[in-house]
């Protein structure tokens, strides 16, 4: 089976990084980080007209209609420029929350609005930081009113509509929340990459909407954050990629004692482990999409694998890059914090390294089960 991108994926694939490269580079993310703003609006408004925004949502309602493939690669290029953007969460879960679970008539109003980057949308989960306990939630619904607290919600503070998660009588329930209507306060959470905004949502007699004309199972919801996962592997793939490219390029350059630091054992070894642990995770992230794409009945499998493996990598390749840089890597003045605190911040979304591991156990255990 051939895992590699086509001729046309890989054109994608140069196209967007020399797009990114000449519209996001470090500069424009250290400007988000100096500055007031949780995004960088211009940015989002040109990677919108690029189309990327549209990318697998269906042609009927604005979209690209194109497949889970192409959406990977755009993902890698996000975290390679560690960009600051809400790409993940309006692309990767909102849109896609929407057109797996709405109505017609919800899909008709809000797939075109985010497919040309009108709107930002995200979703509001959880209730405590790096839990998902989709079985306790205490966010809940009666009529068309919504109560409730939620935390962290990233890209919250630029919605323009809000998924949430919540509780009724009849179950599990996701509501389609406008942010810009009394009932809803947010307030900004202090993180690791303020890059990323993210901020604490309280919902009170809020008016909203239920998504779709019924209740979700447990399980519906989290195959839509499988597939998340798989893009989240491959935005953590290009956080790593950069920090290994970061490190190389120093090592060749600064010189210790008449000679360049990557010419050292103690250097090599660290850009080594850094390679194959990339290596590891590409493997497991091709594993992913491919299930992804191919609705395979393997994508829990995969995902979990794909999402663990990508977590170690991109947070091991981003504290070596640190530790390569030496005392100075540690400086603001440095870019290696760009992808060290990247690579932090998406180790907790949609759930912590524990909770995928878990979800890896359970997939491996329901595999052997059925074998």
């Amino acid at each position: 089976m051939n895992f590699e991108f086509s001729d046309e994926q890989q054109l994608l694939r140069e196209q967007a990084r020399g797009f990114l490269s000449e519209h996001c580079p470090t500069s424009a993310v250290r400007a988000v980080l100096d500055g007031d703003h949780d995004w960088d609006a211009a940015l989002w408004k040109k990677v919108a007209d690029m189309g990327w925004t549209a990318t697998v949502i269906p042609e009927a309602y604005g979209g690209l209609g194109l497949s889970y493939y192409e959406l990977a690669i755009l993902a890698e290029e996000m975290g390679r420029s560690a960009a600051p953007l809400p790409f993940s969460s309006s692309v990767y879960l909102a849109s896609e929350a929407i057109q797996r679970f709405g109505t017609e008539a919800q899909k008709s109003e809000w797939l075109p609005k985010l497919a040309g980057g009108e709107c930002v949308a995200t979703v509001a989960m959880t209730e405590r930081p790096g839990r998902l306990a989709l079985d306790q939630l205490e966010t809940r619904r009666e009529g068309s009113s919504l109560t409730g607290h939620k935390v962290p919600v990233a890209d919250a503070a630029i919605a323009d509509v809000v998924i949430v998660l919540a509780r009724s009588d009849a179950g599990l329930e996701a509501c389609l929340v406008p942010t810009a209507q009394a009932g809803v306060s947010i307030e900004p959470v202090l993180t690791f990459d303020t890059s990323r905004g993210h901020s604490a949502m309280t919902f009170d007699g809020t008016e909203t909407r239920v998504l779709g004309d019924r209740t979700l199972q447990v399980e519906e919801w989290l195959r839509l954050l499988d597939g998340a996962a798989v893009l989240y592997a491959w935005e953590q793939l290009g956080v790593a990629e950069s920090a290994l490219t970061q490190a190389r390029d120093y090592a060749l350059q600064r010189f210790a004692f008449g000679r360049a630091i990557g010419s050292y054992q103690a250097i090599k070894h660290k850009l080594a482990s850094m390679y194959v642990k990339n290596t590891l995770a590409r493997s497991n992230a091709y594993y992913g999409v491919w299930a992804l794409a191919e609705g395979s009945d393997e994508l829990p499998l995969a995902a979990a694998t794909a999402r663990v493996a990508a977590i170690q990598a991109s947070t091991f390749a981003a504290e070596e890059n640190i530790q390569t840089h030496g005392g100075m890597g540690f400086t603001w003045e440095f870019d290696c914090h760009f992808y060290y605190r990247r690579a932090k911040l998406l180790s907790l979304a949609i759930g912590s390294e524990a909770v995928w591991q878990d979800r890896l156990v359970s997939a491996l255990a329901e595999q052997s089960a059925a074998a």
